[in-house]
């Protein structure tokens, strides 16, 4: 059925204006004054921004981790995204040692199937870099569509992975048009200060923070960055919490390597106090990197703006408190890392950002849609608002006004960081491919209606 979305006011990463949507299927194929409604239900946006559907870089749902599983799996967190203004999401498939790729992917295709409620795509986790694997990317890429790989610096003994491995990665990338992402904490520096503090007693959860300084952070940043050059490919650095990695990325693009960041709502509103809660209720608060001191908010509030962070993903891998979280008292190294914020990246960041001034509305479309669509080989398709695009669009209220709250949230989990934040605009509706999945606040969509995005290979802007 055509749908003919009218009177709102469209927002894309470059354009502000008042304009009709029509929709036919899965497309938008008409964008004007005015367009001609005949055969179409209409949809009143009167007084409400018509926003290209959020896209989210990072999210670990249905993932294992310490001894447990996370706590939203592909139907609770991909309802929770809808809610929260999100069309689509790219989740991280793990690999192990000795693993083939194509098993793995297997494994996180039956995870998703049947369940999801928007569209999704995996990065790929690089395990090691042997020959079988190296060779392997070659099918992942052209024939699975997974055009983003990830290596963990940090996790030693778990999920860390040495410097050829990140090398011979990135060198591959290069060749098959993929884009590298890396999670950039020093490791061996963190598992040295860790073992340190449980000697010394310390094993509250404000001490995840305190073991993982933002200086081994900064280093990683640069010494991924440098192998990048080194290697002439293409770098994403996930998840940057400080100062010190949001300076590495500067300097690495001022002289013209190809590398990108990303940060997290969390990142920017929450510090290094919340960990510090009585009886134990900091552990809420633990997630890697940690949480840092205040003033880095600004550093990197300016980063978005200034284009030297592109996109804001969520990082969402949620625990319980109750049952998961509490598995780390007494040794904070045993408490799940992770949160749950998969529904609120696309409200928090347009409160905080647009609604106090930080960035501009074209600002927030593009770190919260269009830059990862351009990045992970969606855009056109997604990540804006076009004639031919995806009908994924979302009709936001800006005058609108809540508190944020587990009571109110719909992640499957039993509490909220944000937990009585007050926000400003509210999702009002949202469609994913020309389909209602909320609508006026409700939810009407269906497991299973998000389908697998294959993406198309990285190209230099």
């Amino acid at each position: 059925m055509r749908k003919l979305i009218r009177g709102g006011t469209v927002v894309t990463a470059s354009e502000t204006y008042q304009a009709d949507v029509l929709i036919e299927a899965d497309k938008v194929v008409a964008i004007g004054e005015q367009l001609e409604a005949s055969g179409a239900e209409v949809i009143d946006a009167g007084g409400c921004y018509v926003f290209p559907g959020g896209i989210d870089p990072h999210t670990h749902l249905d993932m294992p981790f310490g001894g447990t599983v996370t706590a939203d799996d592909f139907a609770s967190g991909t309802r929770a995204a809808a809610f929260g203004g999100t069309t689509s999401i790219i989740d991280f498939c793990l690999s192990n040692k000795g693993q083939s790729l194509r098993e793995a992917i297997a494994i996180w295709h039956e995870k998703a199937r049947g369940k999801a409620v928007i569209d999704y795509g995996f990065h790929l986790m690089i395990a090691e870099a042997n020959d079988q694997v190296l060779e392997e990317l070659a099918h992942v890429v052209a024939e699975e569509g997974i055009v983003s790989l990830k290596v963990f610096m940090a996790y030693k003994n778990v999920l860390q992975a040495d410097d050829e491995t990140l090398f011979k990665t990135l060198v591959r990338a290069r060749e098959l048009g993929a884009l590298v992402q890396v999670h950039a904490e020093n490791g061996d520096v963190i598992d040295y200060l860790t073992k340190r503090a449980l000697a010394e007693g310390k094993t509250d959860p404000i001490y995840h923070a305190l073991t993982r300084p933002p200086e081994a952070e900064g280093e990683a940043t640069g010494r991924a960055a440098a192998l990048t050059a080194l290697a002439d490919s293409q770098l994403y650095v996930v998840h940057v919490s400080c100062a010190q990695a949001v300076r590495q990325i500067a300097e690495a693009r001022e002289k013209g390597w190809q590398v990108y960041g990303e940060t997290c709502p969390q990142y920017l509103v929450l510090d290094i106090s919340y960990l510090e809660q009585p009886d134990f209720a900091g552990a809420k608060y633990v997630w890697s990197p940690p949480l840092r001191e205040k003033w880095h908010q600004d550093v990197l509030w300016n980063a978005l703006c200034n284009g030297i962070l592109q996109t804001v993903g969520s990082d969402q891998c949620s625990f319980n408190f109750k049952g998961q979280k509490e598995l780390g008292r007494g040794d904070f190294t045993k408490i799940p890392n992770g949160g749950p914020l998969i529904e609120d990246r696309f409200g928090v960041v347009y409160s905080e950002g647009v609604h106090k001034g930080r960035i501009s509305l074209n600002q927030f479309v593009d770190v919260i849609a269009t830059k990862a669509a351009k990045l992970f080989g969606m855009f056109p398709r997604k990540g804006t608002i076009a004639v031919g695009s995806d009908a994924d669009l979302v009709i936001f209220d800006p005058g609108a006004t809540r508190i944020l709250s587990a009571a109110t949230h719909h992640m499957n989990v039993d509490y909220n960081p944000f937990e009585g934040m007050k926000v400003h605009g509210q999702v009002v509706s949202v469609l994913l491919r020309g389909e209602f999945v909320i609508r006026d606040k409700q939810f009407v969509g269906r497991p299973g209606f998000g389908q697998f995005i294959r993406r198309t290979p990285f190209r230099r802007p």
